[in-house]
């Protein structure tokens, strides 16, 4: 289904080449897992595969990629779009149409089909994503995850022969997710359907996969099975938790780690934060960092429903809840982006905001015209300083955006929409570190995020959004400690308040090997 051979690109005036001799095969029927730090070529890869790579982003190519026999040298991106779905990393660059019922049906009408086959494509896209209720909303009035999954949708609808996708659950709460995933795994199985995922979050996706390609650098470092990939990289939590703590074993699903702990007995819940964890200090200030009294927004519906929330200087809160129960709104809210439509709400100063689309934030052709250089290096970036920001990998995007929204300056709050899509797992550790800072100096911090781990990472207090409204706030480990969903890995393994690999890696640790006791010989 793709094949590529001696594959190179460049972008556009970049100094290295994002692909360096790139050769691989993925058959009908494969479901394959691209691997990879920020900047390592998946995005790149993915684009190649869809023939925007170089038809759109133009630069230097060489080599042979063919994606469902077509040749991308001589078949452009609407050509290789019969063959193949794609969904990249920005869904909302992909999104045309002004309804969702319009969008899923474009693509059938623009490949030939009748009446009925579009409406019946439209019907079954719709029920295997869970959108049907929003078919007649306007694309416009979507929160990220269900424009997302409507793009997916949109790629799906035809029945493509290989599905190429970028981050495609960056923006999904935990069930979402993982329905997301069992469809694609449906959709593989029963349609035969190659499936090609670019993912940093990859205890998400490596259970569903086949194979597993990792790159670096634009080279492929790695190709073979998910188990062989952890044994030599421990990515997920789970197999960091197991090398942690000594063992041999790196499981790749919970069901395996709880089989391969056997009779290792499940912590009890802590009633302290382990050690390291970020501390929830309730010091109610004279003056709130932000503060919600009975807040109300509503549109055509109420999306926000008699809020309270107070939330100190220097807080780091998670706010987190499924896909349209008013995280975004409530940023906005903060930022004076939106207003009230009833109750109160007050800041005790400037609020920084880092919407989910780094891209509304780039106004220059180059990166050192986003930020003085001196910012640059101080954020990692200044190796990035000539290329063209819509460049940029995903993760490298939102490093760049966060580090314009915060200005010159600390803010009083710093409000934060899905900072980590596409980004590795050492570049969430640096975010994690810098919002830890900013919070040391008396910013409050507010991460609206579907990503447990990183919440676990960086979060004192959890806030949980559910129809409008919070109906849980309190320390990130009592409210990820143990949960179904909202949990992060290690603590749906151990069923307990250890969060993260390592404060869960003594609790597993390697039994010591038995001493061996003489028994005297007993005469008969």
């Amino acid at each position: 289904m793709l094949e590529l051979s001696g594959v190179g690109y460049a972008y556009p005036d970049a100094g290295d080449a994002a692909l360096q001799d790139l050769t691989l095969a993925v058959e009908a029927g494969e479901f394959v897992v691209v691997a990879g730090g920020s900047g390592s070529g998946k995005s790149t890869l993915l684009r190649a595969a869809a023939g925007l790579v170089p038809h759109f982003h133009g630069g230097t190519f060489s080599g042979r990629l063919r994606c469902g026999g077509l040749d991308t040298r001589e078949h452009g991106p609407g050509e290789l779009a019969a063959v193949a779905g794609t969904l990249l990393q920005d869904p909302e660059t992909q999104v045309l149409m002004g309804t969702v019922r319009a969008e899923l049906a474009f693509p059938l009408e623009n490949r030939g089909f009748g009446g009925a086959a579009v409406a019946r494509g439209v019907e079954e896209a719709a029920l295997a994503l869970g959108i049907a209720g929003l078919l007649d909303r306007s694309t416009h009035e979507l929160s990220g995850g269900e424009l997302q999954r409507v793009a997916l949708g949109a790629a799906l609808a035809g029945r493509p022969r290989i599905v190429l996708l970028d981050e495609p659950t960056s923006q999904l709460d935990p069930v979402a997710g993982d329905e997301l995933l069992g469809v694609l795994r449906r959709v593989n199985e029963e349609w035969g359907t190659a499936v090609l995922l670019a993912e940093h979050r990859l205890e998400r996706c490596l259970p569903a996969a086949d194979r597993v390609l990792a790159l670096e650098s634009g080279r492929l470092a790695f190709d073979g099975s998910p188990e062989a990939f952890l044994e030599r990289r421990p990515e997920t939590p789970i197999a960091r938790l197991f090398a942690l703590a000594g063992r041999p074993e790196r499981p790749v699903t919970v069901k395996a780690a709880r089989a391969a702990l056997g009779g290792v007995r499940s912590c009890d819940p802590a009633p302290d934060p382990p050690a390291g964890r970020p501390r929830l200090r309730r010091v109610r200030r004279p003056t709130a960092a932000l503060a919600l009294e009975r807040v109300w927004f509503e549109r055509d519906a109420a999306v926000l429903r008699g809020v309270d929330l107070r939330v100190e200087p220097g807080e780091t809160v998670a706010l987190m809840g499924r896909n349209g129960a008013g995280k975004s709104t409530l940023l906005r809210l903060a930022a004076g982006l939106e207003r009230p439509s009833r109750g109160k709400l007050s800041t005790a100063g400037r609020v920084a905001l880092l919407l989910q689309h780094p891209g509304d934030y780039f106004l220059h052709d180059r990166v050192d015209a986003e930020l003085p250089h001196a910012r640059l290096e101080a954020a990692g970036l200044g190796h990035l300083a000539a290329r063209h920001p819509r460049d940029l990998s995903g993760g490298e995007r939102q490093r760049l955006a966060l580090e314009i929204v915060l200005g010159e300056g600390e803010p009083a709050v710093a409000c934060l929409d899905e900072p980590t899509r596409g980004m590795d797992r050492g570049h969430k550790d640096a975010l994690a570190r810098r919002l830890l800072a900013l919070a040391s100096g008396g910013t409050a911090v507010i991460v609206a995020t579907h990503d447990a781990e990183f919440a676990a990472a960086f979060a004192a207090r959890t806030v949980l959004l559910g129809d409008g409204r919070p109906v849980a706030d309190a320390p990130t480990a009592e409210v990820l400690g143990g949960g179904w969903y909202f949990a992060t890995q290690v603590a749906r393994v151990l069923g307990t308040r250890a969060l993260t690999p390592e404060e869960g890696a003594a609790h597993v640790a390697a039994p010591a090997p038995r001493e061996e006791i003489a028994v005297p010989e007993v005469a008969r």
